[in-house]
């Protein structure tokens, strides 16, 4: 049972990519469609036309072999030594250098809003003391 009800969320999942295709070739749009897709997935879920439980297993599974999907696309690259030469090397250290610079700038919000997060549970805390001693 478990199998068929993957199956039919991978559908679910695969409409929303059908329709952002369609979307994308209908109105010769720039951006692919399952990117059109997504968001129209994030849209739906966001103001729950589709509830979570509906898709959970099945994007749940896909996210467990997402590592799988890459392999053809890394196997591809072979073909293209010169990418693997000078240019792979500048594209491999961009990619690290974006990454840490993500990595950094996503830390430094995190430790802002939980120091902010933190500072707001205090004043909240002292006026429920101050409330009652009063």
């Amino acid at each position: 049972m478990k199998i068929l009800t993957t199956v039919f969320q991978f559908g679910i999942l695969y409409l929303f990519y059908f329709i952002g295709s369609y979307i994308q070739n209908y109105f010769h749009l720039a951006i692919p469609g399952s990117i059109i897709g997504l968001l129209l997935l994030f849209i739906c879920l966001c103001l729950k036309i589709v509830p979570v439980k509906l898709i959970e297993n099945g994007a749940t599974f896909l996210l467990s072999i997402l590592v799988l999907l890459f392999v053809p696309t890394t196997v591809g690259i072979m073909n293209y030594p010169s990418l693997l030469s000078i240019h792979g090397v500048l594209l491999v250290a961009a990619i690290l250098l974006s990454t840490g610079i993500s990595i950094a700038i996503a830390g430094t919000a995190i430790q802002f809003f939980e120091k902010k997060g933190q500072k707001r549970t205090e004043v909240q805390e002292c006026n429920k003391l101050s409330s009652r001693s009063a």
